[in-house]
């Protein structure tokens, strides 16, 4: 497996939910790294990023994913809610996702949405030939730069989405980022207290973390 399909696939378990799975797969993570990553710079970078999160106790780290992903929307995980926001099109959008998984010759497990982002990563790391898959990049090129922009500075997640802006994917043009945004509808959030987590059915924190694909038989 090439450097980036390595920091791809690393990175989407970074960025799984940290559940007592998450402490277990520090080894191999790094493992992973070591054996996959030639550029010593960046094998540096991408295992300063690792550690950066278990330096933290795993309950805070909980909790700091919760407020970082689930509790903002500009930093959210979900690929079609930063591009299309509280908008109707998200249902089909979703659905041309599952479409592009299948054909690629994958199911989805865990009941996560389509357009999760680490799940993506994986997608792409392990299918990087897909035609279809690989015009994922762009798209995900825009998601991660929005939510590298709005991470807090002092964010543990900041050094992941800056390895992905540097190293595996191109940075976007003003032009695709207008694309994005022209049609993101907000939702009103007036009367509520917090905002809408898209995707979250009641499910969504209780399973393994990062969701995986299968090959389809």
């Amino acid at each position: 497996m090439e450097s980036k399909s390595v920091m791809l696939a690393a990175t989407a378990r970074m960025l799984g939910y940290p559940d007592d799975q998450f402490t277990e797969m520090r080894s191999d993570m790094l493992d992973a790294i070591r054996s996959g990553i030639e550029d010593p710079i960046l094998r540096e970078r991408l295992e300063r990023a690792l550690e950066s999160l278990y330096t933290i106790p795993l309950k805070e780290l909980q909790e700091l994913y919760v407020w970082t992903f689930d509790w903002k929307d500009k930093t959210g995980l979900y690929l079609t809610a930063h591009e299309l926001g509280d908008s109707r099109e998200r249902g089909a959008a979703l659905i041309l996702l599952q479409h592009i998984v299948q054909d690629a010759g994958f199911s989805l497990t865990n009941g996560e949405l389509s357009d999760y982002i680490p799940m993506l990563f994986e997608l792409l790391a392990l299918r990087p030939d897909h035609v279809h898959v690989r015009a994922l990049e762009l798209r995900l090129a825009v998601a991660c730069k929005r939510i590298r922009d709005n991470l807090d500075e002092d964010s543990p997640y900041g050094e992941l989405f800056g390895i992905l802006m540097t190293e595996v994917f191109e940075e976007p043009s003003e032009e695709d980022i207008r694309m994005l945004e022209s049609k993101r509808e907000v939702a009103d959030l007036d009367e509520l207290p917090y905002p809408i987590l898209y995707g979250m059915d009641g499910t969504a924190r209780s399973d393994t973390g990062l969701p995986t694909y299968k090959m389809c038989n």
